[in-house]
């Protein structure tokens, strides 16, 4: 259904407007969600028999449905995990959505293909990994760590056959992805005994490998390198001794921490990541990149394509011997080229600017902590590895801080969720945004007094 008249062009303007009204917001809107009720009075039925028109949809959006939507990208969402991409990744995510490129193979995006792998390269050689590496840009962390574990499976029944139980080996502070892949698999989990600092080691690597009985196998070890909760990174050094002993996949999911590869100042913390056999990295976090977008990577990527090459009379032509096909890299077959707009932004603005931008935000978290040790009522819990502060407001307990949390975003003041830790209620400044300040944390922190 093609259809550019009048009154498209109108909407292409209108929207236009919007775009550039929205980017050049500083700050944008925080705004909050609705409830159910609020937004059917508000809102109403959208989808009818003739439709309400280009214009009038872009109204419904922009004035109801869009701010009863929590603005990821304010320099005061400092819950879960915010975003903050740069203006031209989101110009450009217009231009792939209207370029009409399907992301999935060689032949059908050979221009997309080759830019999005730069971008890969450019991550894979921050890592310490070979030139011969490669992945895919997927939808998120948890569709990587399923690919890469899935990718680990089947070149551990390669090697060992498949007469096993196989078991995939965790620390306590891995992501809840981990687990829910190995739910899809249908493979066991084991924990790992983490040190006092959180962080797991290689020797409880290989006593877990130890406790295994009868038909159990262990396949694979999954560190992390910057936990969600606490920036947590695990001693990648000696887990990679600890897989090549036990003959283990050593996969790293870095979904947040590992952009700050980036960061000169934080890079001598992800030592051993580079003998790794895959590791994940969000773009949409860290590296200034609209959702969605995960970049997996593989040391040896031929592992990847034997794991998850899809075989069908119709793909046959895809199939070339030299061909690069993203598909094959993953569990996804159809895919957008999501890695563009983060290629677009890298390849304008330059890699250093990405590097200034990360170590920014690391400052900041530094002085986040040192803020919160100032303030009388708050005290830091763990201090901050990366650009994750976690911290009490002493004397309170659960419904304190969610009261709090609740009024703070309510106020339009900023929006920061209580989480725990050891059966604890605290809160948690998670800080990418380099547009985030230490004058918006003392703002936020003024609020709990």
């Amino acid at each position: 259904m093609h259809i550019f008249d009048e009154e498209t062009q109108r909407i292409s303007d209108e929207i236009g407007a919007y775009v550039d009204l929205r980017l050049r917001m500083d700050p944008v809107a925080l705004d909050q969600p609705r409830t159910f009720a609020e937004l059917s009075e508000m809102a109403g039925q959208t989808i009818t028999a003739d439709g309400l028109g280009g214009s009038a949809a872009l109204k419904l959006f922009t004035d109801i449905l869009a701010p009863a939507c929590i603005s990821t990208d304010h320099p005061r969402y400092l819950a879960f995990i915010p975003t903050a991409p740069t203006e031209l990744s989101s110009l450009f995510d217009l231009v792939v959505g209207a370029s009409g490129i399907y992301g999935g193979s060689w032949l059908e995006g050979a221009g997309a293909v080759y830019a999005e792998n730069q971008a890969l390269a450019w991550i894979a050689a921050l890592a310490g990994f070979p030139a011969t590496s490669g992945g895919v840009f997927m939808q998120g962390g948890t569709v990587g760590n399923l690919s890469a574990l899935v990718t680990a499976r089947e070149s551990a029944r390669a090697k060992f056959g498949n007469e096993y139980r196989w078991v995939l080996l965790v620390s306590e502070n891995a992501h809840s992805s981990i687990a829910s892949a190995a739910r899809v698999m249908d493979v066991d989990i084991v924990q790992c005994a983490i040190d006092q600092s959180g962080r797991l080691l290689g020797s409880s690597v290989l006593d877990a490998v130890n406790s295994l009985s009868g038909k159990q196998k262990a396949f694979a070890v999954v560190a992390t390198s910057g936990s969600t909760n606490l920036g947590i990174i695990d001693d990648l050094a000696s887990i990679a001794d600890a897989a090549e002993a036990a003959e283990l996949w050593f996969h790293v999911d870095g979904a947040y921490g590992a952009a700050a590869l980036a960061a000169p100042s934080a890079r001598p913390l992800f030592n051993g990541i580079e003998r790794a056999d895959s590791f994940i990295v969000d773009p949409h976090k860290w590296f200034f990149a609209p959702f969605d977008a995960c970049a997996l990577l593989y040391r040896n990527p031929h592992l990847g394509k034997r794991a998850h090459t899809q075989e069908a009379g119709y793909l046959k032509s895809l199939q070339e011997p030299d061909a690069w096909n993203p598909s094959d890299f993953g569990i996804q077959l159809s895919r957008r080229p999501r890695g563009l707009p983060f290629w677009y932004s890298l390849a304008s603005h330059g890699t250093k600017k990405y590097v200034d931008a990360v170590e920014r935000t690391l400052e900041v978290a530094r002085d986040a902590a040192r803020l919160v040790g100032e303030c009388p009522v708050t005290e830091v819990v763990y201090p901050p590895a990366l650009s994750i502060v976690a911290f009490r407001r002493i004397g309170w307990g659960p419904e304190q801080y969610k009261k709090w949390s609740d009024q703070l975003l309510a106020d339009q003041i900023g929006f920061v969720t209580p989480s725990t830790h050891q059966g604890e209620t605290i809160l948690r400044f998670a800080i990418v945004n380099p547009r985030t300040t230490p004058e918006d944390i003392s703002t936020i922190l003024a609020t709990l007094a």
